[in-house]
């Protein structure tokens, strides 16, 4: 049921309007002045207004309603054949007219649509709300967060592409989500690409579309994420693992614009925003022909570091807190508060995983503890508090003066870093030499919290 008021100084149409409208299962009243309806607003969905009142006219009611956040939407009441009233009317913010005398058929079908496009609107509103609430974390209580805060206010109106460079798990697409939600392509779709999960031709196709018969099993012609970003951004994740032949591709669309699908000749124009991240060491990448130099520098217009969730300790129990209370919600639960002991075994562990491991962590605790998350409730690795690797070693030596599980990890991470050390930072290269898949190293990186600078 919709909140409807009906301003017309004339009794007999208000209780036409005001009877039809209580036939279609409206909460409606009637008032005779614009002064009476503006007091009204804040709790109406919808006004049909009469242009002429004593007090306050039509045309005084919308010029006050426009300065009004969530204001409600209005319907013109018109004398037949005054149409430049309603076209004024129409400019200055209302939403349709409808004209005296009216039958009931045109009253249901103009509320009906007025009332569906406030609905939307709402509901809009509350999907922003919603998503700026999950993204307010990334401000925290560490002057490096609140730093990156204050940039990404500063960069997002702009159509700046943005470089993101951190560890796995530090909230990069989360910080690409924020940028796109303050911009002026919020209206627009935000598109997402891993450039690590896929490998050529489908990777391009992923990007650029394809044509029917650009590659085996290209049955049919099929748009890229390039296409379906038009007007929004486009976020592509894991940059670095981009294939040279598409880091040309790229250099162009961003160059000139303009792309072509796989297997076209044709030229398309493209209009969006682009937003990299990456945990590659890039000028390292590029020191070993593994990236373009002119690619790097179109990319990081704006560049923007996000720390490790070690370095900034402070910010680990607010995160905590906040992630338990959106789990809770999602999972339509009460938040459980934490314990003075897993407060501190919290604070103490290196979380090599960051904030998404934190986030997965008190996803756990929603579903398994009770009323308070108490030690029982966290791995034992958490409780150990040895979420950190050992430090980093230089020399075989070293190993001895570790224990023996730690000596183990230690060597590991010796043997990973040396690696991706000669490798320039490249993770395919790096997993030729170890003999693995660049998956798994990845996944080691992550597991034994190997930084770039190591």
């Amino acid at each position: 049921m919709s909140r409807v008021v009906i301003a017309d100084d004339d009794p007999s149409i208000g209780r036409i309007l005001l009877d039809r409208l209580k036939e279609l299962g409206h909460d409606v009243e009637h008032v005779r002045d614009g002064v009476e309806a503006l007091r009204l607003a804040d709790s109406t969905d919808l006004i049909l207004l009469d242009l002429e009142m004593p007090r306050m006219d039509g045309f005084a009611v919308l010029e006050s309603l426009q300065a009004m956040p969530g204001a409600p939407l209005v319907i013109v009441i018109t004398a037949h054949g005054d149409m430049a009233k309603a076209v004024r009317a129409m400019r200055a913010g209302a939403y349709d007219f409808i004209a005296k005398p009216f039958d009931a058929a045109t009253i249901q079908l103009v509320v009906k649509r007025a009332l569906e496009t406030r609905g939307l609107k709402t509901q809009v509103h509350s999907l922003r709300s919603e998503l700026g609430r999950k993204h307010l974390w990334i401000r925290g209580a560490d002057p490096a967060m609140a730093r990156i805060a204050e940039t990404v206010e500063r960069v997002a109106p702009s159509t700046a592409t943005v470089l993101l460079l951190g560890e796995t798990g530090t909230g990069k697409e989360v910080i690409a989500r924020a940028l796109h939600l303050r911009s002026t392509r919020r209206d627009q779709p935000f598109v997402a690409v891993n450039c690590a999960v896929l490998k050529g031709e489908l990777l391009e196709s992923e990007l650029f579309g394809h044509e029917k018969g650009a590659f085996t099993g290209a049955d049919r012609a099929r748009p890229g994420r390039v296409e379906a970003a038009r007007g929004g951004t486009l976020f592509l994740d894991e940059i670095g693992e981009l294939p040279p032949p598409l880091q040309a591709k790229l250099l162009r669309l961003l160059q000139e614009k303009e792309y072509q699908r796989l297997g076209s000749d044709r030229t398309q124009s493209a209009d969006l925003r682009l937003i990299a991240a990456t945990n590659r060491d890039l000028p390292a990448a590029i020191q070993v022909g593994a990236f373009r130099e002119d690619l790097y520098y179109r990319l990081k217009v704006i560049s923007i570091r996000i720390p490790p969730l070690r370095e900034r300790p402070g910010d680990i129990l607010t995160l905590a807190e906040w992630l338990l209370d959106n789990h809770a919600a999602e999972s339509a639960r009460t938040p459980p508060r934490l314990s003075a002991e897993v407060e501190r075994a919290l604070a103490r562990y290196s979380w090599p995983g960051n904030v998404r491991e934190l986030s997965n962590v008190m996803e756990r605790c929603v579903l398994l503890a009770g009323d308070t998350v108490e030690l029982c409730d966290l791995s034992e690795e958490l409780i150990a508090g040895d979420g950190a690797p050992p430090g980093p070693v230089s020399k075989v030596e070293d190993l001895f003066a570790l224990g023996y599980n730690s000596a183990v990890t230690a060597a590991r991470r010796l043997i990973v870093s040396r690696a991706l050390e000669q490798a320039g930072g490249h993770q395919t290269r790096a997993a030729e030499r170890l003999g693995v898949t660049q998956p798994y190293l990845s996944r080691l990186v992550k597991q034994l919290g190997i930084r770039r600078d190591e």
